[in-house]
């Protein structure tokens, strides 16, 4: 890096634009999500993909860090950053880059996600010939030889990929999830056996199978935040207020697009001591296995639909 310029240019411009990584790793999950397409399909595992849904996922990453990040058309490359060439490389498995001649000389962003391990990791290298093997495939490309990932300037490396809950559940949860034939159902089943644990989105739609897959959440009878609220049971969003009630109440507070369930009980002597929040003009605190249910009150409203 001391010696490269460009890429101390584009590493800083990276850093900057996402310093934790979390906008990158958003792109991702989305688009793991985009190729499943669960809403569809009910998939929730990449193995399920075929070959050639597999062999798209580097065009669709590629096209969505650019829509994210608006960075400008390469002219022999696919991106432009702070005016220097960079493609964009993706792959399955971490060191499986599959880079093409013209490549050699330019800088390249190297990606790599793994959803059944849930890390993924992002960085830079100048391509040169001497760092690759040879190619045997019909078009030429060429791989990164091992002993020379080291040289790799990573911007993020083995971080966390947004969880993707449905894959990680055990066989039975899953099945007990999944198993009526209502999206609705399915939906408050989700948010009633997996408690304090981030749900983004895409499981949502997934489980739901429905286009108005958000829709089954919402404050409503019938739908998931009124029914498990009998139970006991808040389902708050990212948005702040229903993240600072998560925060307060020590449970997991929900990120961009993400929901978190857990339940609730009024505080009495044998919560001494735990973390609260009121509500209702009532001090709420997470409730232990012991504790009877009781309905739980109501999540503050908000502006934007969820």
């Amino acid at each position: 890096m001391a010696d490269d310029a460009e890429l101390r240019s584009v590493y800083h411009r990276l850093q900057k634009l996402d310093p934790h990584g979390t906008r990158f790793a958003a792109v991702l999950r989305d688009t793991i999500d985009q190729l499943l397409n669960g809403e569809a399909t009910g998939r929730y595992d990449w193995s399920d993909l075929f070959k050639t849904e597999k062999t798209h996922a580097g065009t669709l990453v590629e096209i969505n860090l650019q829509r994210e990040f608006k960075f400008q058309d390469g002219v022999d490359m696919d991106y432009k950053i702070d005016g220097i060439e960079v493609d964009c490389k993706y792959s399955q498995k971490l060191g499986g880059w599959m880079i093409p001649p013209e490549a050699e000389g330019h800088l390249c962003l190297l990606v790599w996600a793994d959803d059944s391990k849930s890390c993924w990791s992002a960085g830079l290298l100048r391509i040169r010939r001497g760092l690759l093997n040879g190619g045997n495939n019909r078009d030429l490309k060429l791989t990164l030889k091992s002993e020379h990932r080291s040289k790799i300037l990573w911007l993020w490396h083995k971080q966390d990929l947004p969880e993707n809950v449905l894959l990680h559940l055990p066989a039975h949860t899953r099945q007990t999830i999944l198993a009526s034939r209502s999206g609705q159902a399915r939906v408050n089943e989700l948010f009633r056996l997996v408690q304090n644990r981030r749900i983004g989105r895409g499981v949502v739609r997934t489980v739901a199978q429905q286009s108005d897959y958000m829709a089954r959440i919402r404050e409503s009878k019938g739908r998931a935040r009124t029914v498990l609220r009998e139970e006991g049971i808040l389902i708050p969003g990212h948005y702040a207020a229903h993240q600072a009630i998560a925060h307060a109440i020590g449970a997991v507070v929900p990120q961009r697009g993400e929901l978190v369930s857990f339940r609730v009980a009024e505080s009495a002597p044998h919560h001494a001591g735990l973390p609260f929040v009121e509500l209702d003009g009532r001090k709420w605190v997470l409730a232990n296995e012991g504790d009877p249910i009781r309905q739980a009150p109501l999540l503050p409203k908000h502006t934007t639909a969820l």
